[in-house]
C-alpha cells in the first residue's frame, strides 16, 4: 500500500505523472523511496519527527526554511532536507506542521497547479480571470471543449475553438495578423524609397511632388524618382510625369511595377478576408452580450408578459446560443477559405457557395432572435402569434445547427465532395453538405433538387424540400428559408 504523503512525494518529485505512480513503486520499491527522499518504510509519527536528522537543526530553523522556498515560488513542492547527508523528501506533513496558515494554502495552492499541468487530461482554462480547471477525455474525437464559464477552446492548442480550421491554419492566421510582413506588404504597395536616403516615403497627396523628412529633405518626382528640379510643364506638371510614362513603355519600370502590383494584390486579397473574420468576431462578442441580456434581463420580463415559466422559454436562449457557435464557425471559415489554394478552383468555387448559403441561414436566425422578439418584448401580442414565433425560431434553430455541423464536416474532410477534376455538381454536392436529409450526421438523400418545394394535400400545411420546415398551406413560400 502507498500512503496518500508517499504518493504524492513520488509523483511530484520523480515520476511527474500521477498514472504512472504505481507501477513505478511496484518495480522498485526501495529506489524509488532513495531518489525521491522517503524514509524507512515505517511510518515517522508527528511526535517522533525530531529523531530523524532534523533535529540538527532548530525547529524554528527548518520552519523558516520551509516557509522561505514556499514564499519562493512552486519549487517548494520538490523540497529536500538541508542536510548534505540525508536528502529527505519534505512532504505535506512536514509543511502541516511547521508553517502558518498562510503558507498551508500557498503550498496547497501550488500542489493543485502542479496536479492540473502535469497531468494530460486535465488543463486550467485559459479564459482570463477564469480559475476552473478542466478534465478532458482525449479519446472523444473533437479537440474542441467547454468551461463551465462558458469559453470554449481547443485542446491541443488552447487557443480558442477554431473548427473547422486545424491548429497548424490558427497558427499561421494569428501570427500573419501580427506579422511585421503585413507591414512591409502596406509599405510596398503604398510607398516608396527616397532616391537619396532610401527611406520609405508615403504619397499621402495628389501632387507628384515629394519632399523626404529632415534632415534628407531631398524633392523627387513619386513617379520618376527623378530629382525634382528637372521637372515642370515641360515633362508633365505636378499630376503626371512624362518621362515616367516614356521608361514605363520601354519598360524600365516594369519589375518594380511588379513587384508593387503584386504586394498590393496580396494586401488587397488579405485584408478581405480579415476584415470579414474580424467581423464575425464582433457580431460574436455582440451576441454574447445580447445573449447575456437576454438571460438576466429579458427573459423574466418575456415570461411575465405572455404568462409562461421561463423554463418554457428556453428555446430563445438556445437559438441564442447557436448564433454565438455559428459566428464563431463563419469567423474561421474565412481563415480557411484564405488558406485555400487560388489553383483549386472546384474546389474554392463550391467553398464560396456554401459559405455564402451559411451565411444567409444565419442571418435569417438572427434577424429572427434579434429583431423579431423585440416584437414580443415591447408589444401586445395573441399568444397564436406567440406559438407561431416559437415554432419558426426553433424550427431555423434546427435548420442552423444542422447546415453549420455539416459545413463544418465538409471543411474538415477537405471538401472531398469535390473531386479532382471539379466535376461534381455544386446541386448535389450542396445537399450533402447542408444535410437536406432529415437524420442527422448523414449525408443528403433527398431526391428532389435544391430550391424546389413539396406541396401535399394533407391539411396541416407542406413540408419545404430545402429545409424541412413544414409550412401552413395559405403560404405560398416557406416561412423558414423564404424558398419559393
Amino acid at each position: 500500500m502507498i500512503y496518500d504523503n508517499a504518493k504524492r512525494t513520488i509523483s511530484l518529485q520523480l515520476v511527474r505523472n500521477v498514472s504512472n505512480v504505481h507501477e513505478a513503486w511496484f518495480a522498485n520499491e526501495d529506489e524509488v523511496r532513495k531518489a525521491v527522499g522517503l524514509l524507512d518504510k515505517t511510518e515517522i509519527k508527528p511526535p517522533k519527527a525530531r529523531e530523524v536528522c532534523w533535529v540538527k537543526h532548530v525547529e524554528f530553523v527548518c520552519a523558516t526554511y520551509i516557509s522561505t522556498s514556499i514564499s519562493d515560488g512552486p519549487g517548494c513542492l520538490t523540497l529536500r532536507c538541508p542536510t548534505p547527508s540525508c536528502g529527505a523528501a519534505v512532504g505535506v506533513d512536514m509543511v502541516n506542521m511547521l508553517t502558518s496558515d498562510e503558507d498551508k494554502k500557498k503550498y496547497q495552492r501550488y500542489l493543485l497547479r502542479s496536479y492540473i499541468e502535469d497531468n494530460k487530461k486535465t488543463k486550467w482554462c485559459p479564459a482570463p480571470g477564469c480559475d476552473c480547471a478542466i478534465e478532458f477525455d482525449l479519446g472523444s474525437g473533437s479537440y474542441d471543449v467547454t468551461c463551465h464559464c462558458s469559453y470554449s477552446f481547443c485542446w491541443n492548442c488552447t487557443e480558442e475553438a477554431h473548427r473547422p480550421v486545424d491548429c497548424e491554419t490558427v497558427s499561421k492566421w494569428i501570427m500573419k495578423n501580427s506579422a511585421e510582413s503585413e507591414n512591409m506588404n502596406w509599405i510596398l504597395a503604398n510607398s516608396k524609397p527616397c532616391p537619396k536616403c532610401k527611406r520609405p516615403i508615403e504619397k499621402n497627396q495628389g501632387c507628384m511632388h515629394m519632399t523626404c523628412n529632415p534632415p534628407c529633405k531631398y524633392e523627387f518626382c513619386w513617379l520618376c524618382l527623378g530629382q525634382w528640379s528637372d521637372h515642370g510643364e515641360r515633362t508633365g506638371g505636378f499630376y503626371a510625369c512624362n518621362r515616367y510614362e516614356s521608361a514605363k513603355q520601354e519598360g524600365a519600370y516594369d519589375e518594380s511595377e511588379r513587384r508593387r502590383e503584386m504586394a498590393k494584390n496580396s494586401l488587397e486579397r488579405y485584408t478581405h478576408y480579415y476584415e470579414r473574420w474580424a467581423t464575425n468576431q464582433s457580431s460574436r462578442q455582440k451576441a454574447l452580450a445580447d445573449l447575456h441580456q437576454m438571460q438576466t434581463v429579458h427573459l423574466a420580463k418575456l415570461s411575465e408578459k405572455q404568462c409562461q415559466p421561463e423554463t418554457q422559454l428556453k428555446f430563445i436562449i438556445e437559438a441564442w446560443l447557436q448564433i454565438v457557435e455559428c459566428r464563431r464557425v463563419l469567423k474561421w471559415t474565412y481563415a480557411y477559405g484564405y488558406y485555400l489554394p487560388e489553383h483549386e478552383h472546384a474546389k474554392r468555387q463550391f467553398f464560396e457557395y456554401l459559405q455564402g448559403e451559411a451565411e444567409a441561414g444565419l442571418e435569417r436566425l438572427h434577424q429572427c432572435a434579434e429583431k423579431e422578439l423585440h416584437t414580443y418584448l415591447n408589444d401586445d401580442c395573441s399568444q397564436e402569434a406567440f406559438n407561431n414565433f416559437r415554432t419558426k425560431l426553433a424550427g431555423l434553430t434546427s435548420v442552423t445547427r444542422n447546415y453549420f455541423e455539416n459545413l463544418v464536416r465538409a471543411l474538415e474532410n477537405g471538401l472531398s465532395d469535390v473531386d479532382a477534376h471539379g466535376a461534381s455538381s455544386k446541386t448535389s454536392s450542396s445537399k450533402n453538405a447542408a444535410g437536406t436529409s432529415k437524420t442527422k450526421g448523414t449525408k443528403g438523400k433527398g431526391s428532389s433538387k435544391v430550391g424546389t418545394t413539396s406541396r401535399t394535400d394533407d391539411s396541416t400545411g407542406w413540408s419545404c424540400d430545402q429545409c424541412t420546415y413544414m409550412n401552413p398551406r395559405s403560404a405560398t413560400s416557406c416561412q423558414m428559408c423564404e424558398n419559393g
